[in-house]
């Protein structure tokens, strides 16, 4: 049987390295929000204050459970032009021709054998007439989240429809410790999201 301090280090160590692991990615969104407000001038998006948006649980049921920690999450960026801040929170309406800018941190899935970055563009995004709970595009990130995995089955084209909303994207995938400099931000994740964002005209 093991031995109970030797039970008790590992467990200090898992979590020392997820805290650390979820600090570096914060760092890294938030190089990443610098340097799209300076050069491009978009803004991040806010669903529900300052955040990241996920499909997290406290339920104790075992399927549940899976759910507490932290696997996959993203964020949104768009113009500046196209949103409007009220009390904390982006506002980004579904106009017809929105397009946003879209990142997704996979650090485990079965989907992935490395913790992966995707980055790139979701476009023709509609409401359907249904859906009177989404009048803004942050009302879709939630949505998004709970279906992730029908939404992002081939993440190079992504076409979605369901009862309530329907949307493109093009999302390119990046190892996550390959993005480890400024250098490695811009050229390996930027750049290449950018030009599928652009290519959305």
């Amino acid at each position: 049987m093991t031995d109970k301090s030797v039970v008790i280090e590992q467990t200090n160590l898992a979590f020392d390295f997820l805290q650390k692991l979820y600090l570096e990615v914060s760092y890294l969104v938030k190089q990443i929000e610098g340097t799209l407000s300076e050069e491009e001038r978009f803004v991040i998006g806010k669903p529900a204050g300052y955040g990241v948006s996920t499909r997290s649980s406290i339920g104790l049921e075992a399927a549940n459970v899976r759910l507490w920690l932290m696997r996959k999450f993203a964020i949104f960026f768009v113009p500046e032009d196209k949103t409007a801040i009220e009390r904390g929170q982006t506002v980004t309406r579904i106009d017809g021709t929105l397009k946003v800018l879209y990142l997704r941190f996979l650090l485990h899935d079965k989907s992935v054998t490395e913790p992966t970055v995707y980055g790139g563009v979701l476009h023709s995004i509609e409401a359907k007439p249904s859906a009177k709970w989404i009048v803004k595009f942050e009302n879709v990130m939630g949505h998004i989240s709970y279906n992730d995995e029908k939404v992002f089955k081939n993440p190079e084209s992504i076409d979605f429809e369901d009862s309530y909303v329907r949307f493109q994207g093009e999302l390119i995938g990046r190892n996550l410790f390959e993005i480890n400099d400024s250098k490695a931000i811009t050229d390996r994740l930027l750049k290449p999201a950018l030009e599928l964002y652009r290519k959305q005209m």
